[in-house]
């Protein structure tokens, strides 16, 4: 089974037969395009399963893989790099320093945007804050408004 277990460990268990498209849809809650260009961008760690008449069948594996390509994609991972980290667990063992190197590379990333935000953020704060101090003071009217020079002539 996959490295990420928490998020998976939420679904219900897929039926050995496997499921449609459809149902994975509903599972992961990624439309039947993206499942589908998941599979086109070779985001996919095993090769999907299909019916007798050529429909896909998706297994517990595949939806598991599909979490966790989404919540890498919801963190900011390119597809480019969700590829590469898809070709590493393929291949199967051996490369396990590589995958921890490319997971820890986009954490530190992450880690830094989460920085700048919580930055941006305290500038909304206090934002907010001197809205809220001068609507209750009752002189929102001393809140900057800028004005253009040519405005003045």
């Amino acid at each position: 089974m996959l490295e990420v277990k928490s998020a998976a460990e939420a679904l219900p268990a897929i039926p050995p037969e496997g499921v449609s498209i459809a149902e994975a849809s509903r599972r992961t809650g990624v439309s039947a395009h993206t499942l589908r260009y998941y599979e086109r961008a070779q985001l996919v760690v095993t090769p999907l399963d299909r019916t007798h008449s050529g429909r896909r069948r998706y297994h517990q594996l595949d939806i598991e893989w599909i979490v966790v390509c989404t919540k890498l994609r919801a963190t900011g991972m390119p597809i480019k790099t969700i590829r590469r980290y898809a070709e590493l667990v393929a291949a199967g063992i051996g490369n396990e320093d590589a995958r921890l190197a490319l997971l820890e590379a986009h954490r530190a990333e992450v880690l830094a945007r989460l920085a700048e935000l919580r930055e941006n953020l305290e500038l909304i704060d206090h934002k907010i804050d001197v809205y809220r101090g001068r609507l209750a003071a009752g002189d929102a009217d001393r809140i900057w408004a800028p004005t253009r020079m040519a405005d003045k002539h």
